[in-house]
Formats: structure tokens, sequence, C-alpha cells
């Protein structure tokens, strides 16, 4: 990965407005639907944000907590996962930038984070 911000991919089902603060802020970001991977598979998901070089930033914990124990199981890497809690988008913006601002890309690797 490699670099010192983290590029970030919004799964489907994360407010578009989290991403477009975000990106207001300087940061990297790519949604699901600007990738025209709307209706994809989490697994797909997650292979694309990795072969992108993207943190995924999803609400989705219970499929995506399964698929980084099956990244690890098979000594897979994935370039980090935010799970976050359901919030106001102004509010989980907030959050997703204070760890954005604590944490470089290569910290994210491989880690799943919840906000």
């Amino acid at each position: 990965m490699s670099g010192l911000f983290a590029r970030l991919y919004f799964d489907e089902d994360v407010s578009v407005r989290v991403a477009a603060t975000v990106a207001a802020r300087g940061f990297d970001t790519l949604t699901t639907v600007q990738a025209a991977r709307r209706g994809a598979s989490d697994a797909e998901q997650l292979a694309f944000a990795t072969t992108e070089h993207r943190v995924l930033v999803t609400h989705n914990r219970r499929d995506f907590e399964y698929l980084a124990a099956e990244y690890f199981t098979h000594e897979r890497r994935h370039s980090g996962l935010i799970i976050a809690v359901r919030r106001p988008p102004q509010e989980l913006s907030l959050r997703l930038l204070a760890v954005l601002n604590q944490n470089t890309s290569d910290e994210l690797v491989n880690q799943t984070l919840y906000i």
C-alpha cells in the first residue's frame, strides 16, 4: 500500500454525504456508485477495495467481520476495514476523519476498526 493518507472505498450502505464530507477535507474517496459496483457481493466489494488499495468503510459488521476473519485464516491481505455504527452523516464524518488523521494507510492494512 504505502502512503501517508488512506484512500477510502464506501460500501453502498454508507451515505454518500459522508464520502463527500471526507473528500472535502482532502481525502481520496470512492463510493460504490462512482465505481459502478452497486449490487456486488460483500466479498467482491472487499476484493475490489483491496485491489484498489482502499480502506473499505461499511455499516455491515456481521458480513465484513466474517470476511476479515477469512482473509486472516487464509493469510490474505486487505487494505483495512472501518465498520461504523449508523449515525447522522456529520457525526460519522467527524469520527471517520479522526481515525484518518491518526492512522497512516500502512497502519490500517489488515486492521478492522470500529467507529
